[in-house]
């Protein structure tokens, strides 16, 4: 009894030490209002085990090992202070006093932490443990009962009155276990009924967490016979609808066996939720900081040799110069905190070797900060199943976009694509949200439900310009068959699903070409066992793990758009959408190309290690922007190159440079002409000369 006194007093201390007795005050507000009269009142608490700890250990051994102890303590005080200090009339027993500890962590060791990949899934401590996964799937919220009021049958019975039985809900108890009829009065053992007008009812929801690992088996890396197993959390309360998926998240929960037919199953009571990403190395090699000391002259320079070089394991050094920076510009601009979607850098690339493409695509998936490559087989966005534990309600699984949240989601080849799959991804691109349609009688519920998740990541994508059905050949006539016109044109609907994506480029290499020998030869030398001279002498070798690290630190970098450039990106819009005009087809250059501009810009900034965005970066956003219109609508006043970001290949060494740098210069005073000449008052802020 002296023992429980004292802890008591801890208890006590520590909540007016921690504002915990204020809290209280404010908590207990609502329940004084007219009409407020109710069975069980709930109340949180939160608790430090730090600070507990060094109040009182035995006090705080029972938050960290006995917590339905430590709650019993916490109850007793916080019920001893609403009396004391007349918080709530209505409560005249203890059973009333419903309290939640929450922690606000656990000692970082290996005892407080559970491993997703050997939880025990049987029988073990009941305490709190911490755990980070991965949101896979999660339920609607459906409602549980917090606590209940039974009264004894006996009418003679002093516990037919009153509040001397209350139940409430324990980590691992289930719906039964709380309201069942086969209780006892404790006094004379007489049969108990429940008031069902002091029911109090609480939201809940379920979410199934798999350890982060299972992200290597969904990235493009070879199938390995390890597999993972999720785990079931219960949210309850307000933390309902505090978990996303697709998101990465460390929680606090308490184990525990909830018995069900047809057999046990294993979950998790969740008390503390909080998002989280790991972190990865970041720095700058020393080979890649002497090479942006020497390329210091030019803004161009340094991303342009990180691009002709970039994915020498998969094509030779030159070739889809421009889908490489691309990629590269999507890798950068994609981040785990991206939180808007004008921050996301979609791509199609339009080719007719989509075999090498898609290896290219795939490699650089592997340096995205999370990469998911969307099978034919799989689900592209979400997917309904019927709930295991007994809610009654549907299971939302995420496909492979939900899952590469913050990341790259690879889709491959669009020639697999059914036509319904097409029109979901359109709808995705532009509204940056899955809708999933919840049928509420077949999932338990009397009426129908639309949700809605929002889309946080990268689409990746190719489709082959010769044999897919999304392309037609361009047919005869006022238009003749040009490279400097676009090769090819869309359909009405597939161009609509070209202008999602926003950022569109083709990559022509035809058959028997220059290209093709060339990867042939690469290919070959590959094979071929390693050692001896390297295979590009003249090329610069840089192995993946550099590359890897320094698009992780060029990612943490925020850029600001500077005066010139903001004013070339709108002065290109302005003049774009005045030129482009049809009295059939309206503006064929929509807001959308604005935010893609913007966000190209600010990724060649973060490529050039730089948190200015320059009107030189403005100029390979408007090159790359211009060009997917031109493969869409054709050529316009602003004649550009194919290939406008590399106008000639890189391969000769120095020279080459200096004459790139030449060719957009050129490209750059013609871009500033076509601004003058056709944006409405481009004069303010244009010299004519």
């Amino acid at each position: 009894m002296d023992e429980v006194l004292a802890l008591k007093e801890s208890v006590l201390f520590y909540l007016d030490r921690s504002g915990g007795l204020e809290k209280l005050v404010e908590d207990c507000e609502p329940f004084n209002g007219p009409g407020q009269s109710e069975a069980v009142y709930r109340f949180c608490v939160s608790v430090n085990p730090s600070d507990v700890m060094e109040l009182d250990p035995l006090l705080g051994d029972r938050v960290l090992h006995d917590p339905l102890t430590a709650t019993s303590l916490f109850r007793s005080v916080c019920f001893t202070s609403i009396k004391t200090l007349a918080l709530i009339e209505q409560i005249h027993t203890e059973n009333q006093v419903n309290i939640i500890l929450k922690l606000t962590h656990l000692p970082p060791f290996p005892e407080y932490t559970l491993d997703l990949t050997a939880a025990p899934r049987s029988y073990g401590p009941t305490r709190p443990l911490a755990m980070e996964g991965l949101v896979i799937a999660m339920t609607r919220t459906t409602q549980y009962t917090q606590g209940a009021r039974f009264l004894c049958s006996d009418e003679d019975c002093p516990c037919s009155t009153g509040y001397a039985h209350i139940r409430v809900h324990r980590p691992g108890a289930t719906e039964a276990a709380t309201v069942k009829r086969a209780f006892s009065c404790l006094v004379c053992g007489a049969p108990l009924k429940e008031d069902l007008k002091f029911r109090v009812l609480g939201d809940k929801q379920l979410v199934e967490l798999i350890h982060v690992g299972v992200l290597d088996v969904l990235n493009v890396h070879p199938q390995r016979s390890l597999r993972y197993q999720s785990v079931t959390l219960f949210l309850r309360d307000e933390l309902c609808h505090s978990m996303e998926l697709g998101r990465l998240y460390r929680v606090l929960g308490i184990p525990a066996l909830v018995h069900q037919f047809p057999g046990p199953t294993w979950s998790v009571e969740a008390s503390s939720v909080q998002p989280c990403e790991p972190v990865y190395p970041h720095q700058v090699s020393a080979d890649l900081q002497a090479l942006l000391r020497a390329t210091a002259g030019s803004p161009w320079r340094f991303p342009g040799l990180l691009a002709h070089s970039f994915g020498s394991e998969v094509v030779p050094p030159g070739r889809y110069d421009t889908l490489k920076l691309a990629l590269l510009l999507s890798l950068v601009q994609t981040t785990a905190e991206t939180a808007e979607a004008s921050h996301s850098l979609d791509l199609l690339a339009l080719a007719s070797d989509t075999l090498v493409i898609d290896r290219l695509m795939a490699y650089s998936l592997s340096l995205a900060v999370r990469g998911v490559r969307h099978h034919a087989q799989g689900e592209m966005f979400a997917s309904l199943s019927g709930d295991e534990h007994g809610a009654g309600t549907a299971n939302i699984h995420a496909g492979a976009a939900l899952l590469a949240s913050g990341g790259v989601c690879m889709l491959g080849d669009l020639g697999g694509f059914r036509k319904d799959k097409l029109d979901a991804l359109q709808s995705v691109l532009e509204s940056r949200a899955v809708a999933v349609f919840v049928p509420g009688r077949r999932y338990g519920q009397e009426a129908d439900q639309q949700l809605s998740f929002p889309v946080r990541c990268s689409f990746w994508a190719l489709a082959d310009a010769s044999e897919l059905p999304l392309l037609r050949r361009e047919r005869s006539g006022a238009r003749g068959h040009s490279s400097l016109l676009g090769a090819t044109e869309m359909a009405p609907k597939p161009s609509q699903l070209a202008e999602s994506f926003g950022l569109v480029l083709r990559c022509p290499d035809p058959l028997g070409g220059p290209g093709v020998l060339a990867q042939t030869a690469h290919t070959l030398s590959l094979a071929r066992p390693p050692g001896g001279e390297p295979l590009y002498p003249a090329a610069i070798q840089l192995p993946f793990r550099d590359y890897k690290e320094f698009l992780a630190h060029a990612r943490g970098l925020r850029g600001e758009l500077s005066s010139g450039a903001e004013k070339m990106i709108h002065g290109y819009y302005m003049a774009s959408r005045r030129v482009r005009c049809d009295q059939n087809h309206g503006v064929k250059v929509s807001v959308a190309s604005v935010k893609l501009m913007i966000t190209l810009a600010e990724a060649h900034c973060k490529l050039c290690l730089r948190t200015t965005v320059e009107e030189e970066d403005a100029l390979i956003a408007v090159l790359l922007c211009e060009n997917a219109i031109t493969l869409q609508h054709g050529a316009s006043v602003l004649v550009i190159p194919p290939d406008p970001a590399f106008p000639c290949d890189l391969g000769a060494g120095l020279g080459a440079l200096l004459r790139r740098d030449l060719l957009l210069e050129d490209l750059r005073q013609a871009v500033l002409r076509f601004i003058y000449a056709y944006a409405p008052g481009a004069a303010a802020y244009i010299a004519e000369e």
